[in-house]
């Protein structure tokens, strides 16, 4: 179909065929992943703000090391530096664009490496309402994309798509994904269960663009819906261009990391 044939279709109100909205959906979210390429290497710190559904709530502090991978997806590594019970736990992250995810967590009480199977990758991440698998590297392999429609949140004008995950180990059967028109990033995504019920929704604000580029939320808040129970993330420090190569990122150095 020509562009002109496109624009006269929608302009008389003809429906277009769901062949398009796949195809619209791919270009956009190849954009976004387009847009976020060539960073290299970044440290965050970070807060992790739990809340059950009574309102109360605990606190975590955390550094998150992270490395884009040419050809893979990226490579994250979460050490938890307090409170007490949790310090020197760390959380080691092998995203891949196909293959499933690598994953591993160090207990420091046991002393352990334990590997997360992929078949329990929907498990939550430390008591918290992100899931192993929510904390991969977003990949266009992962998913097929299908747009939906136009949307505008508190005035800004987005893209709607439709993500279903191609992993069958995945908890979700779809991600519905707002994503900002001018510089492609999501401002909200939510999560639909194995039954099809909403989950979870995930919202990013406070944005910060970084190497004149790349943008990050340094709010990300996940609300369950089921069980009432929120989890936000909140970063207080960013640094690009640190340094860190792939021997950072080995499952031999986990009880050693600081």
């Amino acid at each position: 179909m020509t562009k002109a044939a496109l624009v006269v279709m929608v302009s008389l109100g003809v429906s277009l065929p769901v062949s398009a909205n796949i195809e619209k959906g791919l270009e956009i979210a190849t954009e976004r992943k387009n847009r976020d390429e060539g960073w290299g290497d970044s440290v965050a710190t970070m807060q992790m703000l739990l809340k059950n559904a009574q309102g109360e709530s605990s606190t975590r502090l955390m550094r998150l090391k992270s490395l884009e991978v040419k050809n893979d997806g990226d490579k994250g590594l979460t050490i938890f530096e307090e409170p007490r019970d949790v310090k020197g736990t760390a959380f080691l992250n092998h995203s891949h664009t196909v293959e499933a995810d690598d994953q591993w967590l160090y207990l420091p009480a046991l002393k352990r490496v334990k590997r997360i199977s992929s078949r329990n990758k929907s498990g939550p991440f430390m008591g918290s309402e992100f899931a192993y698998e929510d904390l991969s590297s977003f990949e266009l392999e992962k998913y097929s994309f299908n747009f939906l429609n136009d949307d505008v949140i508190d005035g800004t004008e987005t893209f709607v798509l439709e993500q279903i995950p191609t992993d069958k180990n995945s908890g979700y059967t779809k991600q519905v994904v707002w994503l900002e028109k001018q510089e492609y990033r999501p401002l909200k995504v939510e999560f639909y269960d194995r039954k099809g019920a909403l989950l979870k929704t995930l919202t990013f604000t406070d944005y910060k663009q970084y190497l004149d580029q790349y943008w990050r939320a340094h709010t990300m808040a996940m609300q369950n819906h089921q069980t009432g129970k929120s989890t936000i993330l909140t970063t207080s420090d960013l640094a690009f261009k640190t340094g860190l190569n792939d021997s950072d990122f080995q499952k031999n150095t986990l009880k050693r990391v600081r």
